[in-house]
């Protein structure tokens, strides 16, 4: 039976605009980014298949071109569909904490951090530079590494803090392997930094690590 044919309260477009996105699955919220099924499916049952062959909606989401395109009832169109969906939300996201409200929380900046480097294949190391009323000034990716690691330089870090005029930072990174604990390295570079940017008055306000679920806060565990 075509999704046409269901009872309107059961359409998942229909259902959206009645009672708002969060009401929906993820197989629905699926079914309309890919808008149409495949011979003998909806694509309400597309979805659900996809779902179930890489194993979350997130897995679906962070997928490489290759990966996503050999999929059924995909390619290359919704691939660069799904790309500007993901770039619109993360600009989104950062657009918020352009507006000039002050940060009062790790929670108003882990959602864009995560949004930002999560899906990375390579570890990433980022700063979220803020002015001294803790207003977002810029986020700049400024280390990049294998899978196993990334190299930080206390001093890289410094020159970007005085170039950005930034009185505190957010330090961010990834990890591939989707535990987001820190390592005794990870620790160590905290601290390092911490007193580097000490010396030139600019205060690290957190440093989050990204992997899978939520992003693991030093502030939030009192290692700051």
């Amino acid at each position: 039976m075509a999704i046409s044919d269901w009872p309107a309260q059961e359409r998942p477009r229909e259902k959206l605009l009645q009672q708002g996105p969060a009401a929906l699955s993820d197989a629905e919220l699926l079914a309309i980014f890919l808008r149409t099924g495949v011979r003998g499916k909806t694509a309400v049952d597309l979805a659900r298949e996809l779902l179930a062959e890489f194993g979350s909606l997130r897995a679906l989401l962070g997928a490489n071109r290759q990966r996503f395109c050999q999929a059924r009832g995909l390619g290359l169109a919704k691939y660069a569909q799904l790309q500007a969906v993901l770039e619109m939300s993360r600009r989104h996201l950062g657009e918020t904490l352009r507006r000039g409200e002050a940060l009062t929380s790790p929670a108003q900046s882990r959602a864009y951090i995560q949004a930002c480097l999560r899906d990375f294949e390579h570890e990433v190391f980022a700063c979220l530079f803020l002015d001294n009323r803790h207003r977002m000034l810029a986020f700049e990716e400024l280390f990049r590494g294998t899978i196993n690691g990334a190299s930080v330089h206390p001093r890289e870090v410094v020159k970007r803090a005085l170039a950005c005029n930034a009185a505190a930072v957010i330090l961010a990174h990834n990890h591939p392997s989707g535990i987001s604990e820190p390592s005794q390295a990870d620790r160590q570079i905290t601290h390092r930094l911490r007193e580097a940017l000490d010396l030139v008055d600019v205060r690290v306000l957190d440093h989050f690590i990204v992997g899978d679920g939520a992003a693991f806060s030093f502030a939030e565990q009192g290692l700051l």
